[in-house]
């Protein structure tokens, strides 16, 4: 995922992040130091949210990231934040499913996201489930037994 981010931010610039289950922080810190500018980093835990605010901090790009704890996509907040045109979420298959359509509600008109933390095998129903949304595939990697999408909605780069 960090490849892939890496790669997306060297290409161009976007106007909203959101790092989707951020943990401690790591891709959110990584999306602020490579480009710049603000991220938005959510989690469920209350400690991954308070753990990814001190990381950042730490690693120099506190004011940044802007951290805070939600349920799922349903939070009032990420309007305020949104519409995103890049979205970061490290989470599991079963989540990633079940928000696809809050996700992409929540996403601008052009938007990428990058998917990862995903078993091989639970890449098509994920393809499926963002396609009714509206995205398609535009780059999947395999690394030691796991998979990277991503995904892009109303353009074909990314």
């Amino acid at each position: 995922c960090l490849e892939e981010l890496d790669r997306l931010l060297a290409m161009r610039f976007y106007d909203s992040i959101l790092d989707l289950g951020t943990g401690t922080g790591v891709l959110a810190i990584a999306a602020a130091h490579l480009a710049r500018q603000p991220v938005l980093a959510t989690d469920i835990d209350p400690v991954a949210t308070r753990t990814a605010a001190e990381n950042a901090r730490l690693n120099g790009v506190g004011p940044l990231v802007k951290t805070f704890t939600a349920n799922g996509m349903e939070d009032r907040r990420f309007g305020e934040y949104g519409p995103f045109d890049l979205v970061i979420a490290n989470i599991l298959a079963r989540p990633l499913m079940q928000m696809a359509k809050s996700i992409g509600a929540h996403c601008a008109r052009t938007a990428t996201l990058v998917l990862s933390g995903l078993r091989i095998e639970d890449g098509p129903r994920i393809l499926f489930a963002y396609r009714c949304q509206g995205f398609h595939l535009v780059r999947s990697r395999q690394k030691g037994g796991w998979l990277t999408l991503t995904l892009v909605r109303g353009r074909m780069d990314a």
